[in-house]
C-alpha cells in the first residue's frame, strides 16, 4: 500500500493542530480547523458517493478556504481530485467531468453560480457537496442531482482509506490539439516520487511559509500544498488583488518560499518591483512552467539576495518538476543560451533523452527533442489509447514521454538548455527558424524580457513571415527592425512588431500565443 498524498498533512493535523496550515486573504486556518473540515467531507463522500464510477471526485472552486479543505477530504475518501476552473467555459468543464466520470462534486460559494451551466446536458445524476453553503429549500434548483450542504455534511472523519500506488492522486486535463482537452492522472506513487526528491534537496520547516500563485487546474499548485503540508509548513494563497502587487505580497505575507511562473518575475520587473533586498524573507526562489530569462533570474536575485534561485522544468505528463537547474553567479551565463536560464539536470530518479526526428539519441551539444523516463511520468492519458500511443514511445525496452520540447543535448556534465518548443520551430520560405532565437536577439535589443514571436502569416509549409509582440510602448519598432536586420538574416527579421502594455497570459500564468495570434487574425 502507499501512504495517501494528504497523510503527512493529517500527522501534522494530529500532533500540532494549532499551527498555521493555511492563509487565504485575512482567514487563517490552522491544521486542526482544516483538518476537521476536510474530514467532514471524505466523511460525507463516504456517506453519499456512488460506487459505480472512477475513484474520482470534482472540485469546482478557486483557491477558497473550502478549495483546499475539499482537495484534502477527497484525498482522505481515498480518491483522486478533479479540479475545475469556475472562470472556465462551463462547457469545457462539462467535458472535463464527463471524462472523468466523477458521481460527485464539491462546490464553493464563489462557484455556484456557475454551476447551472456547467450542469445542463450533462448525462448523469451526481452528488452536490456545498461545504461553505446552506441549501435548505433548493433542492428542486438543482433536480435530478443529489444535493448536500453545510448543515448536512459528515461528522466523524472517516477510517484513512487504503489505496494502491497506482491509484490516482489526481487528474488534470491539458490542451488537446483535436480541441478536447486530454486527460492526465497522476498517480499517488508519480507524486510520492517528487516530493521524496523535493523533501531531499530542500530544507523545509515547518516555520516556512510558501506562496500559491497557481490555479488549482495547475498542477503546480500540488507542489505548493504538499511540499509545505508535508513539512508542517503554512501556505499562503493571495487574493486577485494581491496577483496585482506581488511584490508587497511577498513582504506582508513574510514569504519563505516563492513558487511562480516567470510571467510574474517579469511583470514584477516591469512595475520595477524588485528593488535591491526587497525580499529579505525569501529562502527559496523557484521558477517553473515556462523560459525563465536570464535577465529575469537576475534582478529576481537582487529583489531576493538571500535566496537560493532554481529553475525547474516538467510537464504535467511527469508529475510537476523533472529537472532543476540551479543559479550560479559565476557559471551561469556562460552556461545559457538564447538568453535563457538552463533547466539543468534530472531530478533524482528521472532520465532523460534528446532525440532526433527518427528517435536516435542526438550527438553531445546537438539539438533535439527532450524525451523523460522514470518514476513520475505518468503511464498515459486517461481513457485514449491513441493519444497515448503517440506521445509515449518504448526506446531500448525503456517507456518514454515525447515532450514536444527543444533542448540542447548536455555536454561534460554541462546543463541541458531549453530552446523552445518543438512546435515553435517553424518553417519561414523554406528555412528553418527557432522562434526563441528570434525572441532572444529582440530582448537584446530592447532590454525587454516580456517578449513573444509568432510565426505569421501561415502559408501551406509553415509561414510567410514572422511577427513579434513587445511589452513595452516606447520601443521604436522601426528602429528595432533595422536592428535586427543588422544581426539576423532576411527571413528572421518580423515583419510585423506590435506593442502591448502587457502581454496576455492564460489560465496558468503564461504567455497567451493564441490569443496573440488571434489579434493578429483580427487585423
Amino acid at each position: 500500500m502507499q501512504p495517501r498524498l494528504c497523510s503527512s498533512f493529517f500527522r501534522w493535523a494530529a500532533d500540532s493542530p494549532n499551527r498555521p496550515a493555511l492563509e487565504v486573504g485575512d482567514t487563517t486556518l490552522t491544521y486542526g480547523a482544516l483538518a476537521r473540515s476536510a474530514s467532514a467531507i471524505a466523511a460525507t463522500l463516504l456517506e453519499h458517493a456512488h460506487e459505480n464510477g472512477p475513484p474520482l471526485t470534482g472540485v469546482l472552486a478557486h483557491r477558497s478556504p473550502t478549495a483546499f479543505a475539499a482537495i484534502l477530504g477527497v484525498l482522505a475518501r481515498g480518491h483522486g481530485y478533479v479540479p475545475l476552473n469556475p472562470a472556465f467555459p462551463p462547457a469545457r468543464n462539462r467535458a472535463m467531468l464527463e471524462q472523468a466520470g466523477c458521481e460527485a462534486l464539491i462546490v464553493d460559494a464563489g462557484a455556484a453560480s456557475s454551476l447551472r451551466s456547467l450542469l445542463e446536458g450533462l448525462d448523469r445524476e451526481l452528488v452536490l457537496i456545498f461545504p461553505d453553503q446552506g441549501v435548505a429549500g433548493r433542492a428542486r434548483d438543482w433536480a435530478p442531482h443529489h444535493v448536500v450542504g453545510v448543515s448536512e455534511l459528515g461528522g466523524e472523519a472517516p477510517e484513512a482509506a487504503l489505496i494502491e500506488p497506482s491509484d490516482p492522486a489526481y487528474l488534470l486535463f491539458t490542451s488537446g490539439s483535436t480541441g478536447i482537452p486530454k486527460g492526465v492522472a497522476v498517480s499517488h506513487a508519480n507524486v510520492r516520487a517528487f516530493l521524496d526528491e523535493v523533501a531531499e534537496r530542500y530544507d523545509f520547516t515547518e516555520d516556512d511559509r510558501f506562496s500559491q500563485t497557481f490555479n488549482l487546474t495547475f498542477d503546480l499548485s500540488v507542489f505548493d500544498m504538499f511540499a509545505a503540508w508535508e513539512s508542517g509548513a503554512c501556505v499562503c494563497c493571495p487574493s486577485d488583488k494581491d496577483l496585482l502587487n506581488p511584490a508587497g505580497f511577498i513582504r506582508r505575507s513574510g514569504l519563505t518560499v516563492w513558487f511562480s511562473v516567470p510571467s510574474i518575475a517579469l511583470f514584477m520587473k516591469q512595475l520595477r518591483s524588485l528593488k535591491a533586498s526587497s525580499f529579505p524573507t525569501l529562502r527559496w526562489s523557484l521558477f517553473c512552467g515556462e523560459a525563465l530569462p536570464v535577465e529575469a533570474a537576475r534582478s529576481w536575485l537582487e529583489a531576493a539576495p538571500g535566496s537560493t534561485l532554481e529553475n525547474l522544468y516538467g510537464p504535467t505528463e511527469a508529475t510537476i518538476a523533472c529537472t532543476v537547474y540551479r543559479w550560479d553567479p559565476v557559471r551561469s551565463d556562460g552556461e545559457s543560451e538564447l538568453g535563457l536560464v538552463p533547466i539543468g539536470h534530472p531530478l533524482g530518479a528521472m532520465s532523460t533523452l534528446v532525440v532526433g526526428d527518427d528517435l536516435r539519441e542526438a550527438r553531445l551539444g546537438e539539438a533535439g527533442e527532450l524525451l523523460l523516463s522514470g518514476p513520475q511520468v505518468v503511464e498515459g492519458y486517461w481513457n485514449d489509447d491513441e493519444t497515448t500511443s503517440r506521445a509515449f514511445v518504448s526506446i531500448d525496452g525503456r517507456c518514454y514521454y515525447r515532450t514536444g520540447d527543444r533542448v540542447r543535448r548536455a555536454t561534460a556534465g554541462g546543463p541541458l538548455r531549453y530552446l523552445g518548443r518543438s512546435d515553435n520551430q517553424i518553417k519561414v520560405l523554406g528555412h528553418r527558424v527557432e522562434l526563441g532565437e528570434v525572441e532572444a536577439a529582440i530582448r537584446d535589443e530592447t532590454g525587454v524580457d516580456a517578449v513573444v514571436a509568432v510565426g505569421w502569416p501561415p502559408s501551406p509549409s509553415g509561414a510567410s513571415g514572422i511577427a513579434a509582440f513587445v511589452a513595452d510602448e516606447r520601443v521604436n519598432p522601426a528602429a528595432l527592425t533595422a536592428a535586427l536586420a543588422r544581426r539576423l538574416p532576411g527571413y528572421m527579421v518580423p515583419r510585423e512588431v506590435r506593442l502591448l502594455p502587457e502581454l496576455p497570459v492564460n489560465a496558468n500564468g503564461k504567455w497567451d500565443r493564441g490569443a496573440l495570434i488571434r489579434l493578429l487574425d483580427e487585423g
